[in-house]
């Protein structure tokens, strides 16, 4: 049977293994005790990690989802950069970067999220993007690289969802080409004149984005739903329509407020 409710849903049924977000919430405030009841590592991994993500304002997500630090090729594709040898820093970054940010949800056990996995790191459209971004559709197949041609109007782009001029958001696959889409990693591009500004006043928001692109892993930490920056038509009703809106229980992140926070990442499965 299909974890799936219906594409148009946007949802995910409960997958069995998968921890609450409960258990995995650490955003700064666990205590070593609990730490050591948490975590005891069978794979990769895991354990307490800190990172960076977009910030969860509203609704019963326990902590942020994980930022991607993105970078443009020559030609203007953007790819997220990824610590292929298990952890990596650079510029202002004062945590490792590590594949833990990603580890949670089931992704954990994703080819992707692998060190030295076979994959390129550029950003390529998903297949069935809610329709707030069906505007990505009309410019790319799915599973074409995602270029900066795509998003030229982002200054004062908008649709019938909140405010227009807020950013162009895109749905993207990550590290996931030729695999199934059961194991591929869904998340969100967004180019905005906000994250231009960030970049001016935070060292590490310089150095993680580029060109006003920030970009995320797109897995509430509810319940591993896949919410949307302006996507999703039923966000206004919760006052969420200029923020990135999960459709399963209205959780709501802010993707222009980075924070640091930590979690106990799910180990790798031994490969």
């Amino acid at each position: 049977m299909s974890d799936k409710y219906p594409e148009e849903s946007n949802r995910r049924r409960f997958v069995k293994g998968v921890v609450g977000g409960a258990a995995l919430a650490g955003s700064g405030t666990v205590g070593a005790v609990s730490v050591d009841s948490l975590t005891n590592p069978t794979g990769a991994g895991g354990g307490l990690t800190q990172f960076y993500g977009v910030e969860n304002t509203d609704g019963p997500a326990p902590r942020a989802m994980p930022q991607i630090p993105v970078e443009l090729d020559e030609e203007g594709f953007l790819r997220g950069l990824f610590p292929d040898e298990g952890e990596m820093s650079f510029g202002s970054i004062d945590i490792p970067y590590k594949p833990e940010w990603f580890q949670y949800c089931g992704v954990q056990t994703y080819p992707g999220v692998q060190p030295g996995a076979d994959q390129d790191n550029y950003f390529r459209y998903a297949e069935g993007p809610p329709d707030g971004l069906s505007w990505q559709t009309e410019v790319a197949e799915p599973g074409d690289r995602v270029n900066i041609e795509h998003f030229a109007d982002y200054e004062d782009w908008g649709n019938d969802i909140g405010d227009s001029g807020l950013g162009k958001p895109a749905r993207v696959t990550w590290r996931s080409q030729g695999l199934d889409s059961e194991v591929t990693m869904i998340c969100e591009v967004v180019r905005s004149t906000q994250v231009e500004e960030m970049a001016n006043q935070s060292d590490w928001i310089a150095d993680s984005t580029q060109e006003g692109f920030i970009a995320y892993l797109d897995k509430c930490t509810h319940f591993c739903c896949v919410p949307s920056f302006k996507g999703i038509q039923g966000s206004v009703k919760f006052e969420a329509e200029n923020d990135i809106y999960c459709p399963c229980h209205q959780s709501v992140y802010d993707p222009f407020s980075i924070i640091r926070g930590q979690y106990v990442a799910l180990p790798r499965p031994e490969g």
